[in-house]
This record gives C-alpha cells, structure tokens and sequence, in this order.
C-alpha cells in the first residue's frame, strides 16, 4: 500500500507535507531495512532530488504520458517491493492534468492506475465551516477515487481548528495533520522552482526541522497502515522495468562508455533512464563542466541533461579547457545527447536575466538568452531528420519547461512540436550537426526505448 499526497490546487503545501512525512518516517525507521520509498507524479527533477536527499533512495516519476499506463504500474511495483513505506507526491491539484479535457496525468489518473488512497491537503486560511464543503467536492467529484482523509495546512489558531474539526466532522472524513500557519518552512526558490539540493548548504537543518514538524504535526498512528507495504506485496516480483522492453543483456559484454555531465549546473536526470542506460550496456561516466578540466579517457559518448547552466555560466565561462575538450570531441564525431540546459551549453553562449554574455562550447552559432516567458508543457515531437537518437518521422514524448530562448533557430530543426492536444501546434526546434542530437524537450526513456538503443549503437561504433 502507499499514500498519494494531493492538493486541492497547487501551492498548498504539496511538497513541504511531502518531505515532512518522509523526514519523520526516516527519522522513526533509520534502520537500512525499514527503507522508504518516494514517487512524484509528473515530469517533475527537483523534487525528487529532496526526496532522494532524505530516503537514501531515488525517487521514481510516475508520468503516463512521458512513459505509458503500463509503465507507471511496474515502475511502482518494481521499487515499492523492497521498501517498508511508500509515498507519492503528487502535482498541482487532484485533478489537474495534461489537458482541461480529462484528468490524464494528474495524481488522481495516478492513484487510480496504482489503486493507491488519496490524502488532499486543504488550504484552510480565510475559511472556517467553507473548507467541509470544498473537502465534500473532492470526495465525490470522482467516486473511483478512496479519499482516506486530508491534511489542514495554514491553520491560525486553536479555535480556528475546532471551527474547522466541527465543519468536517459530518463528512467523517479523517483529518490525518494539522499544520499551523507558522509551521510553514520556506524552501528556497527561483525562476524554475526550488534551488536543488547540491546548492543548499543549510539543507540538514531544513530536513531536521522537516523532521520535527513531521513528527508534531502528524497522526501517525492512521498514516503508518496506508504507508506500509504489505508483506504479499514485499514478496511479489516486480519482473522487469517495463514488459515492452526488449533490450539485449549486456553481461559479459565490453561496456559503452557514456560521460555524463553531474554537477550543480547539470541535474535534471530521471533516475529510470539512469538505470536504463546500465541495463542496455552502458557505463555513465560523471564528469563536471565547471570543475574537470577535460573529458574522461576512453568515452564514445555524451550525455548532458537539463538543469540551471545560466546560473553559473560565469564558472562555466572560466573553465575553458572543458569547453574546448568538449567541442573537439563533437567536431571528432563524438555521439552526443544534450537536453534543454545541455542544450544551452553547446550553444555559441548564454546570455543571463542580467544580459551578461558567456562563451560556451560554440557547437551551435546561436545564443541560448534567458527571458520572462516560461514555456511549459507536454511535446510530440516529430523528427524532421535523423539524429543519434532518433530516424526521420520518429514521434518522441517529451516535456519542456524552460525560460531561455535561442537567438536563431536552426535551418534544418531537429523536431517538429505538438501539445498534448494535437491542435495545438509550437514552433520546430532543436539542433542535430556532427553526431549531436540536442532540444529543449526532457525525455523520458522508460516506454521509449528505441531511442536509447539507437544512441548506444552510435556510440559503440564511435
């Protein structure tokens, strides 16, 4: 069993209640054996990044739209089945998803794949006896979905909390927390969300208060039997990643070495595709753009994810050996994927909110510039061209969500872009020259398999 924390909206408490209980379940459990394991809904990297930080343990993303139904059912399968707790965070409100035309996507499309009760944290600032009729909304809007109780948040005062005790009393609906106004515990942010963790220095006495307020402000004594794994279900073999998944096992075969690009600049990983890549033969190489000099030895790939390049992109300026090591090895036919920050990177540079220009690998004659507008949301992108990771006509998922532009857009784009409402239709973009497949649009790899099976085949032939 596991619990799928929603929100009657977005920002409401999702994540703050989220890493509260993981805190405290760590902090009642330490014991390696009574491990807890994380998911978030969506397309979410930062999040799981403060879910892993506490558990120990990646934190896995249910999306079924950049993955499949299927999927997301064995994904949670495969990692709850050797955890003592599972939880699930979930995105935006219960019910908000891909489009306004259904739920798809959305933390209840979620629980009700995975079978999984819904907890809903309720905003209760500015409402007294309102917040039993916002509560009886979400408890019959979807009869498929088990509410098994909610969470009050921004609660102002005990008598506050009788008025709304005695309004949800009717609806015997359980209240499982209680969160004052002043137990809200301010996680930094900036223009694409919360600062990961590598860039906290304070992030242990945040956890430790997280924690506590966990520990204070929950009724255990409910949550712990919606959390815990059931033994049948310790037991049950999760069987591989995804049934669709045919790739060839890799033991006893020459690994393919792929660098990969992990620092504070680059961070934005999807723990499957991490797996992925060592179930299909490959070993990822860590290597840091701001602090390695050069490329690891003996590599026949690249591999740069998303993240926050603009913020750093003065250290990534200075670092001039990496970025010349790194445009030898594209101009030498060096197979490589980089994604949106990754992107960013290869470009001629990155122009930041200040207007400051910094040279970077010069692979791309544009300028990555960062801007107001945020573009957001799920892609079908169709390959226009053959690249390392995909044929011409290929039809890819993916998500964007980025507030940089490119200056100039290539000649010859690598995709073009739909919504996940086909009539909904977005620029062509991204860039495939030498070996380089690079775009804003994030993929998951998990029901998509094909491409990373094609980018290994380009780099063990390099």
């Amino acid at each position: 069993m596991a619990i799928a924390i929603a929100g009657e909206r977005s920002g409401v408490g999702k994540t703050t209640v989220t890493l509260a209980l993981l805190a405290a379940l760590k902090a009642r459990s330490p014991s390696p054996k009574s491990q807890v394991q994380s998911f978030k809904v969506g397309p979410d990297y930062i999040d799981p990044m403060f879910h892993s930080y506490i558990t120990g343990r990646p934190c896995r993303n249910l999306d079924p739209v950049l993955t499949s139904e299927s999927y997301v059912k064995s994904c949670f399968a495969k990692h709850s089945q050797n955890a003592e707790y599972s939880l699930i965070e979930g995105v935006m409100g219960l019910f908000d998803g891909a489009t306004g035309k259904d739920d798809t996507a959305s933390t209840a499309h979620v629980a009700r794949l995975l079978n999984v009760p819904v907890v809903i944290i309720l905003n209760c600032a500015s409402t007294s006896r309102s917040i039993a009729a916002i509560a009886h909304g979400y408890r019959t809007f979807d009869p498929r979905i088990n509410l098994a109780g909610v969470i009050l948040n921004r609660v102002g005062s005990d008598r506050h909390l009788e008025l709304l005790t005695q309004a949800l009393e009717p609806l015997k609906l359980p209240i499982l927390g209680v969160l004052r106004r002043q137990d809200n515990i301010a996680i930094p942010d900036r223009h694409l969300g919360l600062i990961p963790t590598a860039e906290m220095s304070d992030l242990d006495e945040i956890i430790e208060r997280l924690a506590h307020l966990g520990e204070t402000c929950f009724d255990w004594e409910k949550l712990l039997p919606l959390m815990r794994n059931s033994p049948p279900f310790l037991r049950g073999a999760g069987g591989d990643l995804n049934p669709e998944i045919q790739a060839e096992k890799a033991e006893g075969k020459r690994k393919i070495r792929i660098a990969i690009a992990q620092d504070r600049a680059f961070s934005f990983y999807y723990a499957d595709n991490l797996d992925l890549f060592a179930e299909m033969g490959a070993e990822l190489v860590p290597w840091s753009p701001l602090r390695d000099r050069e490329l690891p030895e003996n590599i026949q790939g690249l591999y740069f994810g998303g993240g926050f390049p603009e913020v750093f992109a003065a250290e990534l300026d200075e670092n001039k050996t990496a970025r010349e090591s790194v445009h030898t090895a594209i101009k030498s036919g060096m197979p490589t994927y980089a994604e949106c920050g990754g992107l960013m990177y290869l470009c001629d540079r990155i122009v930041n909110f200040q207007e400051q220009s910094f040279p970077m690998v010069n692979i791309f004659p544009t300028a990555a510039k960062m801007g107001k507008r945020l573009t957001l949301g799920y892609r079908q992108a169709i390959a226009l061209q053959d690249s390392p990771l995909v044929n011409k006509g290929d039809r890819v998922w993916g998500h964007e969500f980025h507030r940089s532009f490119l200056e100039q857009i290539s000649d010859r784009p690598l995709y073009s872009l739909q919504g996940y409402d086909s009539d909904l239709q977005y620029p062509s973009e991204g860039w495939q020259n030498h070996q380089v497949h690079a775009s804003y649009v994030h993929v998951h790899f998990g029901a998509q398999t094909y491409l990373l099976e094609k980018f290994l085949r380009s780099s063990s032939s390099n």
